[in-house]
Parts: C-alpha cells; structure tokens; sequence
C-alpha cells in the first residue's frame, strides 16, 4: 500500500477528488460516492467498507487537507454537501463556526440521569443524548413539552439524499401548536454541523410541512458541561437563535443562593 503523504488516508483521497475538479474561482462542483473507491485504488490505499464514514469524518472530526483549504478566500469556506443519491457537492459558503461562547452563564440542573446510562454509555455522542434526554433539557430549553420520537434515523431529502438525524423529538406549546425538533448531539473534539444543520431542517420541511421545525445541537464543555444551541438558516448560513449552558450536579449539590438567583 501508498503511504499517506498527509498520514490521513481520508484527506488524500478528498484532496486528488478535488484537485482534479477545481477550476480557479469556481464556487460549487460535485463528486459521485464511487469517485472515493476510484480514487483509492488510483493511489493504491485501502478505505472502509463505510463509505459514509469518509464524508462525516472530513465534515464533522478529521477537516479538508491544506490542498484545499490554501483555495478558501479570506472569510469563506469549503463544505461538503449531499446533491443527490451517492452523489456530494463542494460549496464555498461564508465560514461558520458555532463553539460555545466562553463568557456565558451557567445553569445548575438536579442530575437525573441513571447510574447505568453512565456506566455502559458507548460513546460520547450516545451519552450526549441520553443525558439531553433523561434530564429532559430540550423541554427546559426550549419551554415546550418534548418526546423524543426516533434517534439516529436514518432516511433521505430530495435533492440531498441519505441523511442521518442523531435524534428526532416531537413537542407541543401551550397554544397547541405542534413542533418538529432535530437534535445532532457532538462530543469530543467534534464540531457541530452547518451541512447537518440545514439537512435536518429541510427533511423537517419535507417530512412534516405543517409543523415548525427548531433544529437543536448539543454539544459536551469538558466532561461537566452541556451547551444547547438553537440553530437556524439564514442567508444560507446557519445562525444561533439561542444558547445555553447546563452543569448536571446531585441535588445535594445544588448551590441554594444561585437558585434564588435564577428567579
């Protein structure tokens, strides 16, 4: 086998992919899935029997090699976004980072998740949200009565394709109205999506037309910390409608002068 010239596979693969399409100021152009298995056996690597795993890798943990990201003009971005069945877009968008802010408030909540959860937990991600959901922090954040419906779902929007929502809730207002929630839940050192983002809310529109859909990202600060965002498209970016910050303690913990305070 080639040695990786970069020592990840994934961004040599993505960086051929893209050299052999990029034509100076250009700002979109699509690949096909079968592109990364072509590309591969070109330069004699081995991928994952997971091809999907290649694209949230580069998206969401690993990043673009330098050979793309010295094409980005000041102040934009290249992502990568579905265009169809095994088919993905390059788009150069405006850069858009959501990170927790570092100077907000946080709020302590009596921690009501199950010793169990905890212990056997498999991951970050599957932790993140059996703590959002046991703790029943979408309904605090949001002020609505939430159930979750479905996590990791797995289905498709027209003209994007195969989508995976990490988790999918259903909630209600006092005034009755009915809401579609898309949840992507991010930890370690992953980054929340703007290309997960607007994929969960355009299946939201496709999907349940008559509800108001409110994408939600939680994401883990150090091991004691929750930050919940509200997300919405705007301009074709992905702006925060609100953030929050939550720190789960035992009741006994619970500091009484910061609940007063809370009032």
């Amino acid at each position: 086998m080639a040695k990786s010239p970069t020592g990840n596979v994934y961004r040599d693969i993505i960086g051929e992919i893209f050299a052999e399409r990029y034509v100076k100021g250009s700002t979109s152009f699509d690949f096909e899935r079968v592109d990364l298995e072509k590309t591969a056996r070109k330069m004699d690597v081995t991928l994952p029997k997971n091809l999907g795993d290649v694209i949230y890798a580069l998206r969401y943990r690993i990043g673009f090699p330098d050979s793309i990201i010295t094409t980005q003009p000041v102040g934009m971005e290249w992502i990568i976004e579905g265009a169809g069945r095994a088919k993905y877009r390059f788009v150069l968008v405006r850069l858009n980072r959501i990170l927790p802010r570092e100077d907000l408030v946080t709020v302590g909540i009596p921690d009501g998740t199950p010793e169990m959860i905890r212990l056997y937990a498999l991951d970050d991600e599957q932790a993140l949200l059996a703590i959002v959901r046991y703790n029943r922090l979408i309904d605090i954040f949001l002020g609505l009565t939430t159930y979750s419906l479905q996590n990791h779902l797995r289905t498709t929007v027209k003209s994007v394709g195969q989508i995976e929502i990490d988790e999918l809730y259903v909630g209600i207002d006092k005034y009755g109205c009915h809401y579609a929630i898309p949840v992507q839940a991010k930890g370690g050192t992953d980054q929340i999506s703007v290309v997960q983002t607007k994929q969960d809310l355009a299946w939201c529109s496709q999907q349940y037309p008559d509800m108001r859909a409110r994408a939600v990202s939680a994401q883990f600060i150090g091991s004691e910390k929750i930050a919940l965002f509200e997300l919405t498209v705007e301009d074709n970016a992905v702006k925060v409608v609100e953030e929050r910050h939550f720190k789960l303690v035992p009741a006994a913990e619970l500091d009484l002068l910061a609940i007063k305070s809370y009032r």
